[in-house]
């Protein structure tokens, strides 16, 4: 194995992630070599600049015969140590193939998909919403396999966390509105659930394919209730949304499509999002933010009427 190959990691995305602490800008310096013994590893060739997001570096490459793919450099965390068990659960039914994996490090090869064509740039809310909650309620169908973190254990470690964070937040509703999802999540915990969940999809999650028009990718698999699903699709293209002029009923109507598509308890649907309303707050307030966001706080709202 040639061990001097190395890949180009770019630069605003090695500053970016350094800026995560000494363990990131530790990982960051050995990118170049790691990616590197994975070319030769798999007998890949690359195949055009490297794309990037908040936690991973994407390089398109080719295979010993030529097939195209994409060989995915992510630093291990909590949240991404089950991918390829749910990727190889869900053997591409809607979501992206997982061609080769290495345990160690969480390198992976992955079908190549058209990431100029992103979900996010279909015209129409409905359309894009219904071609979301129909991945959905794919990906939901399969019963969650061993391995996986449960939402369960989630949901409680976030009940832990609501007395300590509540403090932060400046505003009194917020504050009340924090500890109302809260409350809902507490209502919810012992109906968990145990399907496969992807716990990202969001409209830039989901691209086109060759062998489906579209196909999800960054999963990062729990095992719980569909309802958890929701949030991500529910403050997509949020300026949509607001354009309009009654944010309650517009995030209603797209959680009415969702819910039907999937095929969910209502009441119980809106609880579980209201749990990811939470979980945002608390990575807010971990991030030193003393306010919600505006889009998740009229979420909630909405969702809350839904409730009554």
């Amino acid at each position: 194995m040639n061990t001097s190959t190395r890949i180009v990691v770019p630069d605003l995305f090695a500053a970016s992630y350094a800026a995560h602490g000494a363990e990131a800008r530790a990982w960051i310096t050995g990118l170049p070599r790691l990616g590197g013994e994975f070319l030769d590893r798999w007998g890949l060739r690359p195949d055009g600049p490297a794309a990037y997001g908040m936690a991973s570096l994407v390089l398109p490459v080719l295979r010993a015969d030529a097939a195209p793919a994409v060989l995915k450099l992510q630093q291990l965390r909590e949240e991404t140590a089950g991918t390829a068990i749910g990727l190889r659960a869900w053997r591409g039914d809607g979501v992206v193939r997982l061609l080769d994996y290495d345990e160690e490090s969480g390198t992976q090869l992955l079908e190549r998909l058209d990431a100029t064509r992103p979900l996010s740039a279909v015209a129409g809310d409905d359309a894009a919403v219904q071609i979301l909650a129909e991945l959905l309620a794919r990906l939901t169908s399969l019963p969650a396999p061993e391995g996986l973190r449960r939402l369960s254990g989630v949901a409680a470690a976030m009940l832990d966390r609501v007395p300590h964070a509540v403090p932060a937040l400046r505003d009194p509703g917020e504050r009340r509105l924090v500890r109302t999802c809260a409350a809902a999540v507490a209502e919810l915990i012992g109906e968990s659930g145990d399907r496969l969940l992807h716990w990202d999809l969001h409209y830039d999650n989901v691209l086109a394919g060759e062998r489906e028009p579209w196909l999800a990718i960054d999963p990062e698999p729990l095992a719980g209730d569909p309802g958890f699903e929701l949030l991500p699709a529910l403050d997509n293209r949020w300026q949509e949304i607001e354009a309009t002029g009654d944010a309650a009923r517009a995030v209603l109507r797209r959680f009415d499509l969702l819910t039907e598509v999937l095929g969910l308890d209502r009441g119980k649907a809106a609880g579980w999002t209201l749990g990811r309303v939470l979980q945002n707050a608390l990575w807010d307030v971990d991030d030193g933010k003393t306010a919600l966001e505006p889009a998740q706080v009229a979420i909630a709202t909405a969702l809350l009427l839904r409730r009554r």
